[in-house]
């Protein structure tokens, strides 16, 4: 179910974040095992449970981001491993809320947390893992790495809220959904990339540089997920294609096509996700509307916009094989929709 996008672009065809890989695969060793000893305790429940979404093979774009970004000014102290296992655990922990909060029943192709062990053991553990992140951050010693975290950490849970407030309400304007999605997903990046010329001691400029490229990133990558939920496949989401549709959430898409649509096809919208008629039919009237307006391919531009910011906020950097990964990385994002 869903419409098969292709761009048709051989760079997209070809996008890869090997290059990344191979940066930061030595780094990326020690950041896996201080994953693993530092998601342990005595309490059973907690370790099994953070294990389960740890080990469900997410591609932990993020912490390679902040491991890069770091060694692209010359880093050679310890603290990036560190750093970069606290973004893996925010990012962990905010998975394990999402799900909760969604009430999902798939993350990346596996019954979620919540379903096996309960919502109540999904939200503490999550909070197990940010404080294990947060202490792991003092642990580095820089108060501008730990601001940059904590203030993300606080704008993340600023944008869960802003979802749950516009949930099933087809009134949301594009501009608030971007904000939704700048605070829940665009900020983890941006603090991933911002946090490594910090402990780098690189300059106010390159800070900012590797900040806006992390923002841009992230829209980019949400987007993309938007596009991909209805117009992917479950094995490129690791959930059910339309769940978006079916958990009554506003993604770009959906905004696109109810403003675009007649006024029969608006009261559809309103039915669909307002009063919550959504079974398999009316997923397919959704895709059918949205490949109508152009509501996906559309959602694609968008990204693509959002990477070209992205890609514009590394271009005065000094040449590295680190920046020529993380431009990498834009391609790879967005080429997810082939």
């Amino acid at each position: 179910m869903g419409v098969v996008l292709n761009l048709d672009e051989k760079k997209n065809q070809q996008a890869s974040i090997q290059k990344l890989v191979d940066l930061t695969k030595a780094d990326m060793g020690r950041v896996n095992a201080l994953i693993l000893s530092k998601a342990g305790s005595d309490v059973e429940m907690i370790p099994e449970v953070a294990n389960h979404l740890i080990s469900s093979g997410g591609k932990r774009l993020r912490p390679m981001m902040t491991l890069a970004a770091a060694a692209m000014f010359g880093y050679e102290g310890e603290g990036h491993v560190q750093l970069a296992t606290s973004v893996e655990f925010m990012h962990t922990a905010t998975l394990l809320h999402d799900d909760v909060v969604d009430e999902s029943d798939l993350r990346r192709g596996k019954s979620t947390a919540r379903m096996i062990w309960g919502n109540q053991a999904s939200v503490l553990v999550g909070d197990f893992l940010l404080g294990q992140a947060f202490k792991m951050m003092v642990d580095v010693g820089s108060l501008d790495a730990l601001d940059v975290l904590a203030t993300s950490a606080s704008v993340i849970a600023e944008g869960e809220v802003m979802q749950l407030a516009a949930a099933k309400n087809m009134e949301t304007t594009e501009d608030e959904y971007l904000a939704v999605i700048k605070a829940k997903t665009a900020a983890l990046f941006s603090a991933a990339a911002e946090v490594g010329p910090i402990i780098a001691d690189a300059s106010r400029a390159h800070r900012l540089a590797l900040r806006s490229y992390g923002l841009n990133l992230g829209l980019a990558f949400q987007l993309i997920d938007d596009a991909l939920d209805y117009g992917g496949t479950a094995a490129d989401l690791g959930k059910n294609v339309g769940d978006d549709f079916r958990e009554g959430k506003i993604t770009m898409p959906l905004l696109l096509s109810y403003r675009r649509g007649s006024e029969d096809e608006r009261a559809f919208w309103k039915s669909s996700i307002e009063q919550g008629n959504n079974d398999d039919e009316a997923l397919q009237k959704a895709i059918g509307l949205m490949t109508k307006h152009g509501s996906i391919a559309d959602t694609v531009q968008r990204a693509r916009h959002f990477g070209e910011i992205a890609r514009d906020a590394l271009a005065p950097l000094p040449q590295t094989p680190q920046k020529d990964a993380l431009i990498d990385v834009i391609d790879f994002c967005i080429s997810r929709v082939n």
